[in-house]
């Protein structure tokens, strides 16, 4: 047995050797090139940053520090069911079965195929079976039974196959870098509209209490009018201002309802019965601001890190298609073996082997080599230019964003002190309005002025909060790129 197996090995030496050949004639390989430096980040930000913060980056979790366990839920909600980030996370899925392909040309394929024949000696008839037949050549019938093991490997000379796998590679990294940004902008897009839920049912509270006031004021004035000291034109302009107040609920009603219904979407659910438990931006805290360095952006952002790695996909593309005009070569070897028994079929006794290279070198095309070149060149010029475009887009928004948190907190503060004055002005004005000692027209003002001090004071404070949503998503919501 001992020495069947030696024979057995023996035979199946260059049949190994021509696989290990294959396997050895690696390729010139394609070396990735880094991205060019399209753009210098500045040292430092032109806008207000807050001290002590000018290099620190915004945490993973940034929503956190709004302080609202409700928006911590509603995040969570959307990362598990928004449509939209399902559909990134299925692009991904893609671009990995697509690199898996691509990684395929870097191997030899092998393949295998058994058959068997039964023949009848001098009838001319034959029926083909199973490679799983006996000889049997009884009654004239002769059985043959063959199987035949195959290789072939393309010599990835020049490249070209080595640059395909390191395009989808690239492509997967941006389709990556994609859903990262979706999200991105799904975990804003939850926080900005949960907080313009929240400022609308200020706004109706508001609204509300305008409404008590003038309809208090009316009642004053209607007392005034009966007891001969107002006149009929005061209590109807007072009338006037109560159904203004009236009209102005169900506008805000309505973008509440709209809001609400765009949140659910955000979630994946359903808009019907739809609720958040908060009522007030009030039980909303301010967080505190956190810029980090310019220079740090070009590693934060993932649609800066989308436009990288599209560059690099069309550098190899780049490579692919040069390599199209160089020849092809392809090894390929086989062994085949057949025996009347197939318990002696794999005995190697009777085997035969064949070893083949091949050179394939296009020598008219028409022009589509050199079209594809060019194609590949165009694009990746389109894509450099696209990446700075990135890069400059992303430097001017955190600029805005840091100047309207400075911008916005600064009119916050001047507009409570401007609603502290609205308040006390109304309060004297219906203290000289009872005494008699001041006219309605004075009342009306004050009514006015604390009605849209109050509406502007929310309005501010939720552009506020918006704009520091607006820095993090910005400066990429704390996302930073991990091992690739």
């Amino acid at each position: 047995m001992t020495g069947r197996i030696s024979r057995n090995m023996s035979t199946l030496r260059p049949f190994a050797a021509a696989l290990v050949a294959t396997l050895a004639l690696s390729a010139c390989g394609y070396k990735k090139t880094p991205p060019p430096a399209v753009v210098a980040a500045p040292p430092a930000w032109d806008a207000p940053v807050p001290v002590g913060t000018a290099d620190v980056w915004p945490a993973l979790d940034w929503w956190k520090g709004f302080g609202s366990a409700e928006l911590d839920r509603l995040v969570a909600d959307a990362k598990a069911s928004n449509t939209d980030m399902a559909a990134a996370a299925a692009r991904v899925t893609q671009a990995q079965a697509q690199l898996r392909i691509a990684g395929a040309s870097l191997l030899p394929s092998l393949s295998f195929s058994g058959s068997g024949t039964t023949r009848r000696a001098g009838s001319g008839a034959s029926t083909s079976g199973s490679a799983t037949g006996s000889s049997n050549t009884a009654g004239g019938w002769n059985d043959t039974y063959a199987a035949s093991l195959s290789a072939s490997y393309e010599v990835d000379f020049w490249g070209a196959n080595a640059a395909g796998e390191a395009a989808a590679a690239a492509s997967l990294a941006a389709s990556r870098f994609d859903q990262e940004t979706v999200a991105l902008t799904v975990t804003t897009g939850v926080a900005t509209t949960y907080l313009q839920v929240l400022s609308l049912r200020d706004r109706l509270a508001v609204a509300r209490s305008n409404l008590a006031i003038a309809e208090d004021v009316m009642g004053l004035v209607e007392a005034r009018v009966n007891a001969g000291a107002g006149s009929d034109l005061d209590l109807a302009q007072q009338r006037t201002v109560v159904a203004q107040r009236r009209g102005a609920i169900p506008p805000l009603e309505q973008q509440a309802r709209e809001q609400l219904t765009a949140l659910a979407i955000l979630l994946g659910k359903v808009p019907s019965g739809f609720q958040v438990a908060a009522t007030s931006l009030a039980s909303v805290g301010v967080p505190k601001v956190t810029a980090g360095l310019p220079s740090a952006l070009l590693e934060r952002r993932p649609d800066i890190k989308t436009a990288e790695a599209r560059l690099s996909a069309a550098d190899a593309n780049i490579a692919v298609a040069r390599a199209a005009f160089f020849p092809q070569v392809t090894l390929s070897a086989s062994m085949a073996l057949q025996q009347a028994a197939f318990g002696d079929l794999f005995s190697l006794s009777g085997a035969a082997y064949s070893l083949a290279a091949s050179l394939v070198q296009t020598i008219f095309d028409g022009g589509q080599r050199a079209a594809q070149y060019d194609l590949s060149e165009a694009q990746q010029v389109e894509l450099v230019q696209s990446y700075r475009a990135v890069i400059l887009t992303a430097l001017r928004d955190v600029e805005v964003a840091l100047g309207s948190v400075d911008s916005l907190e600064r009119q916050r503060v001047f507009q409570d002190d401007q609603v502290a004055q609205a308040r006390r002005a109304l309060e004297l004005a219906q203290i000289q309005y009872r005494a008699g000692s001041g006219d309605l027209l004075s009342v009306l003002t004050a009514q006015q002025s604390l009605y849209a001090a109050v509406d502007a004071q929310a309005q501010i404070k939720l552009s506020a909060l918006q704009a520091v949503v607006g820095l993090y998503k910005a400066l990429g919501g704390g996302w930073q790129a991990g091992p690739q």
